[in-house]
């Protein structure tokens, strides 16, 4: 794995270099996006392993060669709980992420022998890693080169085992025969994060 810290935006050359698919993470100054807590991080990791960890700039969020890949159909943004991420990168990138696929999703609906759906669970199962989840709470906002290298570590891990996960589930998913109903949950996933937006936190669909 090589982490490289960036600022801002990638540069021409590495979106180039992305051809089919690339795994997307966050971290933020809190959960409450966009109503308190602010985009601090955006980490990305291509199919040789190579994970770009990138400051935004906090003053306009421009970031016109990340966005090009968000934006591109023909590339795939893997994620686990793309809720989140889609909800952060849509709203500060001023952005439309198309063709995802979304690993916690992908879980709920094939890993029904277990009610473990975190990342953590599938890197365990899948990838037969463990991994440490304690610097999730920490200061993303301070300057990317301020960073320790646990909590660089610990935005690699978010997105590095992701595309084995996506293919191991989507596996899954085709064998059971879920792989429909697995699209219709990604097509929705913009009305959700519409309903975040807005302020609709709870699941509207209960009594």
């Amino acid at each position: 794995m090589k982490i490289i810290k960036i600022k801002e935006d990638i540069t021409p050359e590495i979106a180039n270099s992305i051809k089919k698919s690339v795994a997307i993470d966050t971290e933020a100054t809190g959960l409450q996006i966009p109503q308190r807590d602010k985009l601090s991080l955006i980490q990305i990791c291509d199919e040789n392993q190579n994970v770009y960890i990138i400051q935004p700039n906090k003053e306009n969020y421009k970031a016109p060669n990340l966005v090009s890949i968000l934006e591109n159909q023909n590339i795939l943004k893997i994620g686990h709980f793309l809720r989140f991420d889609k909800n952060a990168l849509e709203f500060f990138l001023k952005c439309k992420i198309k063709s995802i696929f979304d690993t916690k999703i992908a879980s709920k609906i094939v890993r029904t022998y277990t009610d473990s759906h975190g990342l953590k669970n599938l890197v365990q199962e899948f990838c037969n890693k463990s991994i440490d989840k304690r610097q999730g709470s920490s200061d993303w906002n301070k300057d990317i080169d301020k960073l320790s290298d646990k909590q660089l570590e610990y935005a690699a891990n978010d997105v590095i085992y992701l595309h084995k996960i996506k293919q191991e589930l989507e596996n899954m998913i085709i064998r059971e025969k879920r792989l429909e109903i697995f699209k219709k949950c990604l097509e929705f996933l913009d009305t959700r994060v519409e309903l975040d937006q807005k302020g609709f936190k709870e699941d509207i669909f209960e009594h």
